[in-house]
Order: C-alpha cells, then structure tokens, then sequence
C-alpha cells in the first residue's frame, strides 16, 4: 500500500478512495476551461469523489508543428487560476521545461512531467523543489520497475509527493498496450500512489498522420480493469464535444458519459479496497 499524499483539500493513495484527474487535454477558451471544471465539480460532489482539475496551457508534444497547442504560460495559467477560484478545485497541468517550473508552481498544487520527459533529470528536480506534488507519466518507452529511478530523483530533493501514472507502452507503430501489472510493481516497488491514465491509454499515437488518433470506446473497460487493480487514481481527458476538440479528440471521454462510468468504476473500488 502506498502512502497517502494530500493535493490541497484531497488525499490520495493510502487504500483511500480513488482520486479522479479530469479535464481537457488543453486549455482551448476561458469558457469551454469553465463549462468543464463547473460539470466536472458538480459530479464529484454528487459521487463523493476526489477530484483534481486537469488542463495543459501548452502541449509542446504535437505530431505536427501546425497542431493546436494551447494559449501560452500566461494566458492559460490565468484560465486555471480562475478555475482555482471559482470551484475551489486543485489544479494540475504539464510542465515541459525549466521554465515553466517555476511560473507553473505559483498557480497549480500538482505539477506533471509527460511520459517523454520522465527520465529528465534536470526537470524532476526542478519540479520536486518546488515542494508541490509532482505526478510523473511513465514513458511508453519505460519498464514499471525502472520507475523507482525516477521516483527517487523527485525525492532526492527532500519532496516525497511523488504521483506514478501509467498511460501504456508501445506495441509497434502507432499504438499502445496496458500491462495492468505494472500498475501493481509501480506501487510495490516505489510506495507512490498510482494513477491509471486511461483516455492516453487508447491513444493512437500519429495515428492520423499529421495528428494521433484514438480508441475512446475503450476508456470504461481499460478504467474498470485498472480499478479492479486497487489503482489511486484515474486520469481522464474530457471534452463537451470530442469531435470538435482541439487536442486529443479521439481519446477523449465525452463529458456526458462520465457521471456513468465513474458509478460503476466506484462500485469496484470500494469492492477492492474493502469498503
């Protein structure tokens, strides 16, 4: 069992109840950001979950130079600081380099590191003196026992809020596999709570060519498999309209089936975790 780490007025891990990250791939408007945060909240609040609000203010991992990558350190850290203010929510977004560390620290209370960038050095201990939580993705590319190096430069810096969160390994070109094992041996072997990215999990990485493409009919039977495994936390990215989304359309759970699927993946749970 891992430890339990707070995220401002939630905890996690511990054989607590799981904690569900959720929101937009990017921040995309100020008015979508907050049409999300406002539904996301309320069905936390009827469901009695944890909830963290999730939304990237740039995403420098597109498949193309010409992909939508956000609005920019300035005006989407604005957009999550209103999120903060108006729902009360914790926030956490990426941060791909040195300096963004810091401006991101003043706003978010959990600080992510994509996959691609797990194993950089520089990064984690930028992110781990801050003193925030740091949630590390594990890259498609890593093994989960190889995790614990990573979880230990973060608490090299005297900062034990360390997060691990699977979101698949590569099987070939263009698509991604879950070991559900790894879910487990990231725990065993680390002490860290585990999220279960599971919207990344069905990515279809440049599978479209000049964008990556998605499975998004898989989400609910990926999450419930993961919850069946004692996860800490479930990663979702959620969009009104995924169609229509900016960024990670095709992997993205609608917002009007995640009250649903999140009844039955507590159910299971709350079975696991005994309660």
């Amino acid at each position: 069992m891992s430890a339990a780490v707070e995220i401002g007025p939630v905890r996690i891990g511990g054989g607590l109840p799981l904690v569900l990250f959720a929101g937009p791939c990017v921040v995309e408007s100020e008015a979508v950001t907050l049409q999300i945060a406002a539904t996301l909240q309320q069905i936390a609040d009827r469901l009695g979950i944890g909830l963290v609000f999730k939304a990237s203010f740039d995403k420098a991992n597109r498949s193309s130079g010409d992909s939508f990558r956000g609005p920019g350190v300035e005006e989407g850290l604005r957009i999550l600081q209103r999120v903060k203010q108006e729902f009360g929510l914790p926030l956490v977004t990426d941060v791909h380099d040195l300096a963004q560390v810091e401006r991101a620290a003043e706003v978010v209370d959990v600080l992510q590191i994509p996959a691609f960038l797990c194993r950089q050095t520089d990064l984690l201990l930028a992110a781990g003196q801050t003193g925030l939580v740091v949630n590390v993705k594990k890259g498609q590319f890593m093994a989960p026992w190889d995790m614990g190096n990573v979880a230990d430069k973060v608490r090299s810096t005297g900062n034990q809020r360390v997060l691990l969160t699977e979101r698949g390994a590569s099987f070939g070109y263009n698509n991604l596999v879950v070991d559900m094992r790894s879910l487990a041996v990231m725990r065993e072997q680390t002490g860290c709570p585990v999220v279960f990215d599971a919207t990344h999990s069905v990515q279809l990485p440049g599978g479209q060519g000049t964008s990556s493409g998605g499975q998004r009919q898989y989400v609910g039977a990926l999450s419930r498999a993961a919850a069946g495994v004692g996860i800490d936390g479930l990663f979702w990215e959620v969009h009104p309209d995924p169609e229509r989304a900016l960024c990670d359309g095709p992997n993205s759970l609608p917002l009007a089936e995640v009250e649903a699927q999140l009844q039955t993946i507590l159910a299971i749970d709350a079975l696991v975790k005994g309660r």
